[in-house]
Parts: structure tokens; C-alpha cells; sequence
């Protein structure tokens, strides 16, 4: 469904590792700190605060190829009274079918785009407007595999194969960055919204309300929203209060 908003999204995410909530720090799975054992709660407890979406990532599936937290998806789907994107492990038909069937609203690929690329252009074209590129980057070099293999392709130079194939929006990762409460690179993402015309969501470093006030200008470059996970749980990013701020940017953005 498409929808237009005067403002960046701030949305939350919910990493989910053997069914429970949790954040890493630079992607490595051994460097968890968990948060809840029971996600859906914490599904209600974002959309209560006045998120608009949430961003699910089943860890384990990213790591293992395969989904594993399908169970605990489907609780949060069912609990969240907002749209939920999810990535991690999505990687056949089969798999994104299903999850779609299930009430997701967007399905995240990440890996398949650099190993499997005609995926991805099918699952554009038998799902418009339901999938989203998921780059994310380790020195200016793409990884895969939940992060735990690196390659040496460029992010832009993969948005771009990407760019006319109807992926709805591009999630830029730096993973250096991700639950380490350092700050985003704006740079790198405002390149990334330069290089192609598909809309660009914010990942991975943000600390607190200064760091969301640090992305708004990149709305006139095509950022569309910023994800946070870590400052939401650690309590130095106020959900709210971060929404607050995102909408006093003016202009108006499209996200399918």
C-alpha cells in the first residue's frame, strides 16, 4: 500500500536470535545482549510509542539461509497493529510467498542480491511494491551472508543493477556502525541516495536525537526513514521523542 508522509520514518527494529529479542554489535552473533524473551510485546510496545513501521530481521535465518524464527514472525505480525518489513533467511519463492501471506508487508532481500540477483528481479515482478533491497557494508564493501562473509563489490554499484527492477526501497547498513551507538555515516548513506533513484533507508548507528536530526537533511538526496534498535532499548534514544523531531522535516516522501 503506498503511502505519503511530510516526514522521515523513524523505525524500530526487532532483531530476533532463538526466538528472542536481542541486539549485536557490528553484526557478530556471539556479541548479543538480549532484550526480551517475548518480541511481540515489544512489537506493541513500538507501535504504542507512534511507530508507523518496524523492521524485523531473523538473525539466525540471515546466517542459516533458511528462515528459523517463523513462529515468533508471526506473533509480532499478529500483534503489531503497523506494517512489518522483515528480512533474514528469505531465499525462494516459497519462502517470500509465504511470509507475505502471513501478514508481513515487505519482505527484506539481502544476500540473494549479490548471489542471486535473478530472485530478486522475480520476486519484483510476482510482488510489486513488496521488496526492499537490504546493502549492507564493511568498508565500503558489501557483506553477506549475515554479515559474516565480505565481498568486494561496491553498494552503489549493486543498488544500481537493482535500480529498474521495482524494489520499493534500498536499506544501507553500515555495519561498522550497527549497535555500537557511534553515530550514522551520513555520508556514505547520502551517497548511496545520490546514486540512484530508489528510495534509501538509514541504518546502523544511531545514539540518540542528535543522530536523527543529523539524517533529516538527507531527504532532499531520497532517505526515506532511519532505523534504529540499540538507543531505543538502551533508553538514550526516546521513540517518541525521535518521531517528534523526524516530522518538523518539511517535504513530502513516498514509500510504497
Amino acid at each position: 500500500m503506498e503511502k505519503d508522509v511530510p516526514y522521515l520514518l523513524v523505525i524500530p527494529a526487532i532483531d530476533l536470535k532463538g526466538g528472542r529479542c536481542v541486539r549485536l554489535r557490528q553484526g557478530v552473533m556471539s556479541e548479543e545482549t538480549v532484550f526480551s524473551t517475548h518480541p511481540e510485546e515489544i512489537a506493541i510496545k513500538w507501535a504504542e510509542s507512534g511507530a508507523e513501521r518496524l523492521h524485523v530481521v531473523d538473525l539466525d535465518g540471515a546466517v542459516e539461509g533458511r528462515p528459523t524464527n517463523s513462529q515468533v514472525i508471526s506473533r509480532i505480525v499478529e500483534a503489531a497493529s503497523i506494517p512489518v518489513q522483515l528480512g533474514g533467511g528469505i531465499r525462494d519463492m516459497r519462502t517470500a510467498e509465504g511470509y507475505l501471506k502471513s501478514g508481513v508487508s515487505q519482505i527484506i532481500l539481502g544476500t540473494v542480491g549479490y548471489k542471486d540477483p535473478e530472485f530478486v528481479e522475480k520476486a519484483c515482478r510476482e510482488f510489486p511494491s513488496q521488496v526492499i533491497l537490504g546493502i549492507d557494508a564493511r568498508k565500503g564493501r558489501i557483506a553477506v551472508e549475515g554479515w559474516t562473509e565480505e565481498t568486494d563489490l561496491e553498494p552503489e554499484e549493486l543498488a544500481k543493477r537493482f535500480e529498474a527492477a521495482g524494489i520499493s526501497a534500498i536499506i544501507y547498513t553500515d555495519i561498522s556502525r550497527d549497535g555500537m551507538g557511534t553515530g550514522p555515516n551520513v555520508e556514505a548513506t547520502g551517497r548511496m541516495a545520490r546514486a540512484v533513484k530508489v528510495p534509501v533507508i538509514a541504518s546502523g548507528g544511531i545514539a540518540g536525537v542528535s543522530d536523527v536530526a543529523r539524517l533529516l537533511p538527507l531527504a532532499r538526496d531520497g532517505v526515506i526513514g532511519m532505523i534504529t534498535g540499540r538507543a531505543l532499548y538502551d533508553g538514550s534514544l526516546d521513540l517518541s521523542e525521535a518521531i517528534k523531531i523526524a516530522k518538523k522535516e518539511s517535504g513530502s516522501v513516498v514509500f510504497s
